[in-house]
């Protein structure tokens, strides 16, 4: 594991944390404006695909969230040592947008799903620095093959 102190310092979990609420408001914000059907068509799978999408990048910016509280937590000496040890340190899973679909919405919408995948995997790359966890192998996959090695 890599010295979290080196990685990993408060200005710079402030830094993440404000720029993942802000992205949290203007998402919300736009998500909730219907700015979306107005600029476009109405088209059932384009709207259907943007209620998946908005979905993803809240799930995505509230694992974001919740990673950087917990980083703040446990670098800010703020968990007893038990605590710490016994807390599930992984970013989480958040499934990847459809690129193909995405690139059809208007400009705005595109620009905040873009703008929160790339906030994820730079959380991603730090975690996996960190020694938290690996980001070659989805979740999923991890837990099929503990299931598979539990039989």
């Amino acid at each position: 594991m890599a010295d979290s102190e080196a990685l990993i310092t408060p200005k710079l979990l402030d830094a993440l944390y404000t720029e993942s609420m802000v992205l949290a408001d203007e998402a919300r914000s736009y998500f909730e404006s219907g700015r979306f059907n107005d600029q476009c068509e109405d088209n059932a799978a384009l709207s259907v695909s943007f209620s998946c999408e908005s979905l993803k990048v809240t799930t995505r910016l509230m694992h974001c969230i919740a990673w950087l509280l917990n980083q703040r937590a446990l670098h800010g000496e703020d968990m007893t040592d038990g605590e710490a040890w016994n807390h599930n340190r992984e970013l989480g899973y958040a499934a990847a947008s459809d690129g193909p679909m995405v690139a059809l919405f208007p400009d705005e919408a595109r620009e905040i799903i873009d703008a929160s995948e790339e906030l994820f995997q730079r959380l991603q790359r730090l975690s996996a620095r960190l020694g938290y966890e690996d980001i070659s192998e989805p979740p999923v996959h991890d837990m099929f093959r503990r299931l598979k090695s539990s039989f």
